[in-house]
């Protein structure tokens, strides 16, 4: 069973204001950095966007299994079904997430601390700096 790991990240200056998305995904020892400006947005919309673009390559990939890391504990709580999402816009994203899902035998969304997801986050920075 090919089995990976994801670490996203989005983020925008301004909350809203220009965005941008990170994803480092590594499968079979191999590590992918994948980056987007994604326009006018939200954290949390960014950090959504992050990981269905993760997802996707993952799903590219042929990834059976996948946990995800976030530091985005709104995110992975609503994921975890802990938190309900209020806002639609999200609501639209986290459907996305879920129907993506549906790929994978199995996916796990994890909390982590910003300082565990350096990678993911660079690549946004980047994705911002260079729109």
């Amino acid at each position: 069973m090919k089995k990976a790991t994801l670490h996203t990240d989005g983020g925008a200056r301004g909350n809203p204001g220009p965005a941008g998305i990170g994803a480092v995904l590594e499968v079979d020892g191999k590590k992918h950095g994948y980056k987007k400006y994604i326009g006018e947005g939200t954290n949390n919309q960014a950090e959504y966007k992050a990981l269905i673009l993760g997802l996707e390559k993952a799903k590219d990939a042929g990834a059976q299994e996948i946990e995800c890391f976030l530091d985005s504990e709104l995110v992975v709580k609503q994921l975890n079904r802990e938190y309900k999402v209020k806002d639609k816009e999200l609501g639209v994203l986290f459907v996305k997430v879920w129907n993506l899902m549906q790929v994978f035998k199995k996916v796990t969304f994890k909390h982590i601390y910003r300082e565990q997801n350096k990678e993911a986050d660079k690549l946004v920075n980047e994705a911002i700096d260079n729109r």
